[in-house]
């Protein structure tokens, strides 16, 4: 056992406000457990992609309550004494305590806190920001990730997700930190703690969104467990539409999900409650959120009593050309590299700005100005109209109100989402997308596989030769810098391949492109085939 190791441990525990944490700690010392101490204490959580998130636990490899009132003295020291900041939380373990400490501290170091009345949406933080004129925001979340994890993220004044250098500074603040037992707590900074005004004040944002006038639509939904019934449903009924059918099971908050293996709509099995309750009511569209409701899935059926889920690629051509299609003027849309190229299509087919950006909602809302929409495939979207976004962030309620409309109006016309979805294929050509996404317990391996792929580059894949490769690590086409590969096939064919930036996972990013010169369900089969075969191929590549 290491001496440093048994130290940090009991320096750790000395200063740890939390009895949970504290029985845990105390138990590992005791025991001298030299691996799972190495474990929490040999590493720390990186505080990247927005703020923090990992499991729960004592230590600094781990969420806790020392880990959280860390990032809020970091966080002060960057803003300085007098600035405003919004705090919200979702309904995960510890979420409500970890929110309180922070704005303790943020207090008392002299900075002005508002807190949300409640658990609720991390896009009801995200408009609060901006909507208060706060200087930076605080959400405790942990997203769709497992039940034992939770996370930290931070927003600046616009309502949007922090990036460089701005991360950098608050994590080397974060390290420079105080012993949290030495920090003052509560004041000479205030602590406000806003009504369920700041609720309703969001719902009538997104409600101004462009919504038409169709609402004859029955409408599945699922909340996962998390935050996003409620708000959800008031933003329907105040926009017009029929209060959504909840899942019973998972309609309120739970942080176990004890009804799903992962608590994110895109996991197999995830959607079954819902979609089994949207086949028993005959419903016109089934709804999901997310924990906290930040992102959106859409299920649709297919006439014969069965529903199938649309990717998030799919769901963005379809926002995305109804945004263009009611806003005007000069606009902005975006999405990231890894998404569908369809939108560019759209774009371009309308005289509307494009932009491709990192992977993020951090990067998408800095596309540049004007934008009235920007989405990513991983079923995140935030719905603008020509008095611009109501959230500078992914909105996963704005955008089920979107896709109500879009199917409210589709119903009224005797079509359906897939029509619509048809529509585009004829026009642009199919955009058929897919994901390999492969999970690891050793980041090394991730690690590894992005170092195999450099040095043997492919030369086809899935029987189309590999026309480029761009690093994506030198900054391809005026990004910043990022750990991927992007790889251009015969026939506008493309993968990408990256680390996840919240998840042990590697993650391929596939799409192909069909000529529609028949039927549209010939050309989706030809697509199919060849999105298997290049994932068929990738597996072997990668070796994982």
């Amino acid at each position: 056992m290491s001496a440093d190791l048994l130290r940090q441990a009991r320096a750790w525990l000395a200063q740890d406000p939390d009895p949970d944490t504290r029985a845990e700690l105390s138990g590992l010392i005791e025991r001298a457990d030299p691996a799972e101490l190495a474990e929490r204490f040999g590493a720390k959580l990186e505080f990247g992609t927005a703020g923090l998130r990992g499991e729960l636990g004592a230590g600094p490899n781990r969420m806790n309550r020392v880990t959280v009132m860390k990032a809020a003295a970091g966080l002060a020291e960057v803003l300085g004494p007098g600035r405003h900041v919004v705090i919200g939380y979702d309904a995960r373990y510890k979420s409500d305590v970890f929110a309180r400490d922070t704005a303790a501290v943020l207090t008392g170091a002299g900075l002005h806190a508002s807190l949300l009345p409640r658990a609720l949406p991390t896009p009801v933080l995200a408009f609060a920001v901006k909507h208060l004129g706060a200087d930076a925001g605080v959400t405790v979340t942990a997203s769709h990730n497992p039940p034992r994890d939770n996370g930290y993220k931070v927003y600046w004044g616009d309502g949007s997700q922090i990036v460089p250098p701005v991360d950098a500074e608050i994590s080397a603040a974060i390290d420079a930190a105080d012993r949290v037992d030495e920090l003052p707590l509560g004041g000479p900074g205030t602590l406000t703690e806003l009504g369920e005004e700041i609720v309703d004040d969001y719902i009538a944002a997104v409600t101004a969104l462009p919504l038409g006038e169709a609402r004859d639509l029955s409408v599945a939904y699922t909340p996962l467990h998390g935050v996003g019934a409620g708000t959800l449903t008031g933003a329907f009924l105040a926009a017009g539409f029929p209060s959504p059918m909840a899942v019973e099971e998972q309609r309120n908050p739970d942080p176990a999900f004890p009804t799903v293996a992962f608590p994110n709509p895109e996991e197999p099995g995830a959607m079954d409650l819902a979609l089994a309750l949207a086949g028993k009511a005959g419903a016109d569209l089934v709804l999901a959120n997310d924990p906290d409701a930040d992102r959106c899935a859409v299920g649709v059926p297919l006439g014969d009593g069965t529903f199938r889920m649309l990717t998030g690629d799919e769901v963005g051509g379809l926002l995305g050309e109804y945004v263009i299609t009611h806003t005007t003027g000069d606009r902005l849309v975006a999405t990231t590299i890894v998404s569908s190229t369809l939108l560019g299509k759209i774009a371009a087919a309308h005289g509307v700005r494009y932009a491709e950006t990192l992977t993020g909602f951090k990067w998408i809302m800095r596309a540049g100005a004007g934008m009235v929409y920007g989405y990513e495939e991983a079923l995140g979207y935030s719905v603008g109209s020509d008095a611009g976004l109501p959230v500078h962030d992914k909105d996963g309620i704005g955008a089920a109100l979107t896709v109500a409309a879009i199917a409210a109006e589709a119903k009224r016309d005797g079509r359906t989402l897939l029509d619509l979805l048809d529509d585009q294929a004829r026009r642009h050509g199919l955009h058929a997308t897919s994901q390999l996404s492969v999970r690891v317990d050793d980041l090394a391996l991730i690690a590894g596989a992005m170092a195999k792929l450099r040095a043997e580059p492919a030369a086809e894949l899935g029987g189309r030769a590999v026309e480029r490769i761009d690093d994506l690590a030198r900054g391809e086409g005026g990004l910043p810098p990022t750990d991927g590969l992007r790889y251009t096939l015969y026939g506008g064919a493309r993968v990408v391949v990256r680390p996840s930036g919240t998840e042990p996972k590697l993650k391929c990013y596939l799409e192909v492109v069909v000529p529609v010169t028949g039927e549209v369900a010939d050309a989706r089969a030809a697509a199919v085939r060849d999105l298997q075969a290049i994932t068929d191929e990738l597996r072997v590549t990668l070796g994982l």
